[in-house]
């Protein structure tokens, strides 16, 4: 009898476990169309280098990342984006699998070094321009609404030899150029426009971490053989926000007024919660938004940095001219917010001043992230259930907080959730109809959607939703190894196979019923077997 209450123990906690890591999986959410208002924007996101291909046809130069994916070590098996999933020359194939979707918007990035090869230093290539012509009035031909991303991590390496690329406040005058090549060239059929993407993240990975290019890093973050972490991504971050500044400048004045639209920035965003429940780690919470989501959106809606980032950062963080401010001050029409998952903080402010053995280090005791560490687990139990991506975990609720923090810092503006999306687990390896079968994506989209329909009935002016992505692809450092896409891609041939996940959106968005009667309930085997 008592080995049989020792193994119900057991059972019941290992059942307790698996519930506290999976709470965004307890029921089924039955999320529909209707619950979102009219007009709302129901898309798939992409972007330009790791879908298109074609790296060096038509005249198009080379990027940074093209350089870096050739550049031994960098990605995970030697992948690049020499041919990704030659979207360049498959667009009218995957427009008619956008449109079989029943998408009403889509939103993709336009590769600078394809329409300006040599930044301002050479000509515009044409064969660019007809490019992204030809996708955009194939997805207008179709009720598409094409959304458009200026830069998404991208951009001629030449601009990177000659300048230092965003370290040089030279990219400002770049970037406004390429932007009023792009509105003069596509600006009567794009009603939403996006500078830079993620300009915080690519700030941390680019010059924190060094993992993307140009791979500037210093101790304890990184081992780069250059660069400066607790300073250059500061650096690199007041140039991209005031380029992006001059761009709006430019299309409010000279493009706004003739063709409407709208145009703002997108940031990478977690939740973030306190890892104990106590006053420094709620702190620590709130520090953890300030210096990734506020960084960008402050100086852009404010006209300052945030408050807390003058304080802990003091002379190393860049000041705006009065001129500048009243260049940046309310320069979006709208936030973008790209939502992947919720994290625990902890604070070290006050943990490295009661504790020699904290466990504050590799970087949580410098102010470039506010003197705090993010974390995944608390006490050995995730905070929701684990993807592909390390730091990426299943907290539906998340969806609802962040864009309600949004809501509340910065009344008044309008939001999109630009990307929000499932990492699989399966590796480049694993047969096709295993990869089919996402029933964990189809599960987490139902789960943040139903969150996000929440926020909206509490207020938030949240315009549309983007899945990342239309397709697999290549995932940066990661290469083609972890998957998001609703559609699977052979990479031996190339051939687009829609998932269950593509299924569900479909009839999610057309108001079909699931054709096979298919239970997406999460049971408990699921989460063993994903284990």
């Amino acid at each position: 009898m008592k080995s049989t209450n020792n193994s119900f123990s057991c059972y019941f906690l290992v059942c307790l476990l698996l519930l506290v890591s999976v709470n965004s999986f307890e029921e089924p959410q039955n999320v529909k169309r209707s619950e979102f208002p009219d007009g709302f924007l129901f898309g798939a996101t992409t972007s330009a280098y790791q879908i298109e291909g074609a790296f060096l046809e038509d005249g198009k130069g080379l990027s940074n990342w093209d350089v870096f994916s050739h550049t031994k070590g960098r990605i995970k098996n030697g992948d690049t984006g020499d041919i990704a999933d030659d979207h360049y020359h498959r667009f009218l194939e995957d427009v008619e699998l956008m449109h079989s979707l029943g998408l009403n918007s889509y939103r993709f990035s336009i590769s600078w070094s394809r329409i300006l090869p040599r930044g301002r230093f050479g000509k515009v290539n044409f064969a660019g321009i007809m490019f992204y012509n030809k996708l955009i009035d194939s997805l207008s031909l179709k009720g598409i609404t094409p959304f458009v991303t200026l830069n998404h991590h991208d951009h001629p390496q030449e601009l990177e030899e000659k300048y230092g690329g965003w370290l040089s406040p030279l990219m400002q005058e770049e970037f406004s150029y390429f932007a009023q090549i792009c509105f003069e060239s596509f600006g009567d059929r794009v009603q939403y426009w996006t500078t830079i993407n993620e300009p915080n993240m690519f700030a941390e990975m680019a010059y924190v971490r060094g993992v993307y290019p140009p791979a500037h890093c210093s101790r304890p973050f990184g081992n780069c053989s250059v660069g400066n972490s607790d300073t250059e991504p500061l650096i690199a971050m007041h140039n991209m926000l005031l380029a992006h500044a001059k761009a709006a400048k430019l299309y409010r004045e000279h493009f706004q007024p003739k063709h409407g639209g709208m145009i703002g920035i997108v940031v990478h965003a977690f939740m973030y919660k306190p890892l104990r429940n106590d006053d420094f780690d709620r702190d620590a919470a709130n520090r953890a938004l300030v210096f990734t989501a506020a960084w960008v959106f402050d100086p852009l809606v404010y006209g300052y940095y945030p408050r807390e980032m003058r304080e802990y950062l003091g002379s190393s963080l860049p000041t705006f001219t009065s001129d500048e401010r009243k260049l940046i001050k309310d320069s979006i029409d709208f936030i973008g917010v790209n939502h992947y998952g919720t994290l625990y903080v902890k604070d070290c402010i006050y943990s490295s001043c009661v504790c020699s053995n904290s466990s504050c280090i590799a970087g949580g005791d410098h102010p470039i992230h506010g003197y705090l560490i993010t974390l995944g687990e608390k006490d050995g139990v995730p905070i929701g259930e684990p993807t592909g991506m390390p730091r990426f975990f299943v907290v539906p609720r998340g969806m609802e907080e962040i864009v309600d923090y949004m809501k509340k810092r910065y009344p008044n503006k309008p939001m999109f959730v630009t990307e929000n999306g499932y990492s699989s687990l399966n590796p480049t390896t694993a047969q096709a109809a295993e990869l089919q079968h996402d029933i964990k994506r189809v599960e987490f989209h139902k789960s943040y959607l139903a969150s996000l329909a929440r926020a909206i009935r509490k207020g938030a002016d949240v315009r549309g939703y983007f899945i990342w992505s239309l397709m697999d692809n290549f995932e940066w450092t990661s290469g083609y190894e972890v998957k998001f896409g609703l559609y699977y891609v052979d990479r031996s041939t190339l051939d687009r196979v829609p998932k269950l996940s593509a299924k569900w959106y479909r009839d999610f968005l057309t108001g079909e019923k699931p054709r096979n009667a298919i239970s997406f309930k999460y049971t408990q085997a699921d989460q063993l077997s994903h284990k």
